[in-house]
């Protein structure tokens, strides 16, 4: 899985967009872009709350795959990449400092996951992040890449 975030660069609303992107094989089987629903105060925050709702989405996932009966078990954790080492720090480490009490019930969610083995987070650079373009607008080249990283097709008809 992919995840990003886009802190409040285009809205006017105050709301950062969340992105992530799921693949099997190579092939994009899961995506979502949505606005964020907290005002957050940081990028780090901004990648906390796009790591969760990642995370809520690699916990279906996994369950699901329990449910296939052909799928080897046990089933490994599901590897998140992120490009933020900040958040990556942030849930690594088991207290959160902060002052918002959201962002630190988002910061155990993610504790959670990791704790119980359903996700890893490991960090991505952002050129290689292939959820970039659920969260901002991208050149053309850079949108090409992410689409040919999931492995998606135009048909031309």
């Amino acid at each position: 899985g992919f995840c990003d975030a886009d802190w409040n660069t285009l809205s006017g609303d105050s709301l950062s967009t969340t992105g992530h992107i799921f693949t099997l094989a190579g092939g994009a089987i899961s995506w979502k872009s949505k606005k964020q629903q907290i005002i957050v105060k940081s990028t780090m925050e901004a990648e906390l709350i796009a790591l969760v709702s990642a995370c809520e989405e690699a916990s279906w996932l996994w369950d699901l795959t329990h449910e296939i009966l052909l799928w080897e078990k046990p089933v490994p954790p599901i590897l998140i990449h992120c490009d933020s080492t900040a958040a990556i720090g942030r849930v690594n480490n088991r207290y959160y400092n902060g002052k918002s009490r959201a962002i630190r019930r988002k910061h155990s969610i993610v504790r959670a996951y990791i704790g119980n083995g359903t996700i890893n987070v490991n960090y991505t650079r952002s050129r290689d992040n292939i959820a970039d373009p659920l969260t901002k607008p991208l050149a053309r080249e850079k949108v090409w890449d992410t689409l040919r990283g999931m492995r998606l097709k135009f048909i031309i008809t």
